[in-house]
């Protein structure tokens, strides 16, 4: 622990304060997106996204190797293709409801397909796995920058609609039927979600991002009474398990990100036992 924090002050480790801001600012996607996630029970649909932004980023590295589009980073990559799987995903969710898991699935192994097939015809080939699992110990003052902006959007849109997403979230057919445009937040939701896992998954990589969208959102049900509660103690959650999961990942030399979601899942899976026996004390 004390070596964490000689390192977080020494000016020689600038990436240690970068991962830990990073952290903090992501918890606030987490938590918020992450509430709204869990309650509308969408997460695989989240976790489809997820896992197609990999197409996308793999694209943009042969591109750019290739030289058909010199410079295409691989961030715009995979939010075009986080985009155009939101798109389709929402799509066949409001007009196909039955074949919903199948285009889920198609999406998630197709989008991941994609990104190996076009990073194994990349010169020098590029590894997939930094993407999958991430490294928050290589986030950029430019992350920083766009995951603080997109921090100050989410917060705005919780804030100015959230009488029209508390409605969608606990009833939506009474909420349309009282003229909210349930259909235009489920796509917003979709979309802004899309964006925020492009950026998240720098944090903790592609496969466990959803984990974090769902496992400090699934705790903090535990406590809240509210979905405002909800967001607001599982944005405190995703910043504990984050800025543990550094601490932790840092004296014990472990990967950051399989740390944070392996301490969000313990922290998860204790929750529920204890309300589990506490229900069978009060059942008795």
């Amino acid at each position: 622990m004390i070596d964490f924090f000689d390192a977080l002050f020494n000016p020689a480790f600038p990436f240690i304060r970068n991962a830990l801001l990073a952290g903090l600012l992501s918890s606030v996607l987490f938590g918020i997106l992450g509430a709204m996630v869990t309650v509308r029970r969408i997460a695989s649909l989240a976790g489809a996204i997820s896992h197609a932004v990999l197409g996308g980023i793999g694209m943009a590295l042969y591109l750019s190797a290739a030289k058909i589009i010199p410079g295409f980073p691989p961030i715009a990559g995979a939010l075009i293709f986080a985009i155009i799987s939101a798109g389709i995903i929402g799509a066949v969710s409001l007009k196909a409801k039955q074949r919903e898991d199948t285009v889920i699935n198609a999406i998630w192994a197709i989008g991941m397909s994609i990104g190996v097939l076009f990073m194994a015809k990349t010169a020098g080939y590029t590894d997939p796995s930094s993407y999958l699992f991430g490294n928050i110990l290589l986030i950029s003052e430019r992350d920083l920058l766009l995951m603080a902006i997109l921090d100050v959007f989410v917060l705005f849109l919780a804030w100015r609609f959230y009488p029209q997403l508390k409605a969608c979230a606990f009833d939506e057919e009474f909420a349309r039927v009282r003229g909210v445009p349930t259909t235009m937040i489920f796509l917003a939701l979709l979309t802004v979600t899309a964006a925020a896992i492009v950026l998240l998954q720098t944090f903790v990589g592609i496969v466990m991002v959803i984990a974090m969208l769902t496992l400090p959102a699934g705790t903090a049900g535990y406590f809240a009474r509210s979905l405002g509660g909800m967001m607001l103690i599982s944005c405190g959650f995703s910043a504990l398990f984050s800025a543990g999961g550094l601490v932790l990942g840092w004296s014990f030399d472990l990967p950051v990100g399989a740390t944070v979601v392996i301490l969000a899942g313990i922290v998860f899976l204790t929750a529920g036992a204890v309300r589990v026996i506490q229900n069978r004390k009060h059942g008795g």
